[in-house]
């Protein structure tokens, strides 16, 4: 049996595990009101309404320091394991994990156990992200992978869209136990077709035809380097290029965590929003976010197909990203409307995803086979921990309910991460001969 447009039923089966994701992990923050009031988690005597605020949001970040330093070390640990084992192997192992976990969440009796279940949610979780990049390096040609990538990053959109309504409403039927336990069950159903459909690479997968096999293997530049060895963790870190990942990620990732940790906290803090609310608006921000992975991976693909450079196509492309999401960050810190403010942040995030695609795909840019996980990995671990420290300032940040600092924090890493990917990365090429 042959199945045309192979690598497409790939990268498909990768965007339905990275909706199912962010399901799983918006779960806390959607349901986080609700899991407070009926484990009791805060005792309201004596307490003002600030401070009952601030306690809360102290409390939610401590539990979300377990899930990102876990995410942070999975980074960094997945690039390898899927260098080693392989993409196939790489996501079971991912979804196996954190599905449990989440579905486990459903008995936390107080925070200690939230913390350990969030914890291994987030050594589960981070999989994907270097898995992606590397799935993208083997089964698409170099033109085309920007766009893959997009498409995996419009997936993380999807899910935080549906996430606030999915959850919500199952919330309201169900409650938040056996919420945990639906959701959680989604990703574990997820393995059967993703074993069935990606059976080997595109070399020797028995469902491939000729022609799609040729138009892969032919457009990747791996396919001229001699040797496929994986290089290590310190020869990657000597590498000046590989800092454009590193650090790019370390300064702009921060941003989409401060939407994705703190959105519904925010609508609760400013607007007081109740859950019902949360899922009704909540959504809004990730439709600017799916389009944003779309048209970066697209554009820069576009550029790459008309006789562009790969640097300049994917450089560009950073840059135009970078000009949606600064001004409108400036912007969102004085608007007094929930509605203008969630469509501001469809703007930053529409902008954010349009750079973020091509930093990801730096990745397989400069390095080849066995190197581009890693590479991807310890740029998630450097993600994850620009990120643990904007966590931990926000409760400060935000202490009285003033919000303006929080997106005054995010308009500061725009540039930040620009100078990082323009004076480390240099000429964007491959880096192994």
């Amino acid at each position: 049996m042959k199945l045309k447009g192979l690598r497409w039923w790939v990268i498909s089966l990768i965007v339905a595990i990275t909706i199912i994701n962010y399901l799983d992990r918006n779960t806390l923050s959607i349901m986080w009101q609700g899991i407070v009031e009926s484990l009791g988690l805060i005792d309201k005597e004596g307490l003002t309404e600030a401070e009952y605020s601030t306690r809360s949001k102290e409390l939610y970040a401590y539990i979300n320091m377990f899930f990102m330093v876990a995410y942070g070390i999975s980074q960094m640990l997945s690039g390898k394991l899927y260098d080693r084992i392989g993409t196939r192997k790489g996501f079971v192992a991912s979804v196996l994990v954190w599905g449990i976990a989440d579905a486990c969440t459903s008995i936390a009796s107080g925070v200690k156990s939230l913390c350990g279940f969030r914890a291994a949610l987030g050594l589960g979780e981070a999989g994907p992200w270097p898995g992606a990049t590397k799935s993208n390096a083997e089964w698409f040609p170099q033109k085309e992978r920007a766009m893959a990538q997009g498409l995996f990053n419009a997936g993380a959109s999807v899910g935080a869209i549906l996430s606030p309504i999915i959850i919500a409403l199952l919330y309201t039927v169900c409650g938040w136990k056996l919420t945990f336990v639906v959701v959680g069950s989604l990703g574990l159903l997820w393995i059967i077709p993703w074993l069935i459909i990606n059976k080997k690479g595109p070399a020797e997968h028995p469902w491939i035809t000729d022609k799609e096999k040729d138009y892969i293997i032919s457009g990747q530049p791996e396919c001229k380097v001699a040797s496929d060895k994986g290089l290590s963790w310190g020869q990657l870190l000597a590498n000046r290029k590989s800092y454009a990942v590193i650090l790019g990620r370390f300064f702009l990732d921060p941003i989409w965590w401060m939407f994705v940790t703190w959105l519904p906290i925010y609508l609760f803090d400013v607007y007081k929003f109740d859950i019902k609310d949360i899922g009704m608006t909540a959504w809004v921000p990730y439709v600017g976010a799916a389009i944003g992975s779309l048209t970066g991976g697209w554009f820069s693909g576009y550029l790459v197909g008309k006789g562009k450079s790969v640097n300049f196509s994917r450089k560009i492309s950073i840059v135009i990203g970078a000009l949606l999401t600064l001004p409108a960050l400036i912007a969102v810190a004085f608007v007094n409307d929930a509605i203008q403010a969630v469509m501001l942040m469809a703007v930053i995030l529409c902008g954010y995803q349009f750079s973020m695609n091509n930093i990801q795909t730096l990745a397989s840019d400069l390095y080849t086979g066995k190197s581009v996980g890693s590479l991807a990995g310890l740029g998630g671990a450097a993600a994850t921990l620009g990120t643990i420290i904007s966590i931990f300032l926000v409760p400060m940040l935000t202490e009285g309910g003033n919000w303006v600092p929080f997106f005054v924090m995010g308009a500061l890493l725009v540039p930040l991460s620009l100078i990082c990917i323009f004076v480390f990365g240099g000429k964007i090429e491959q880096q192994v001969k």
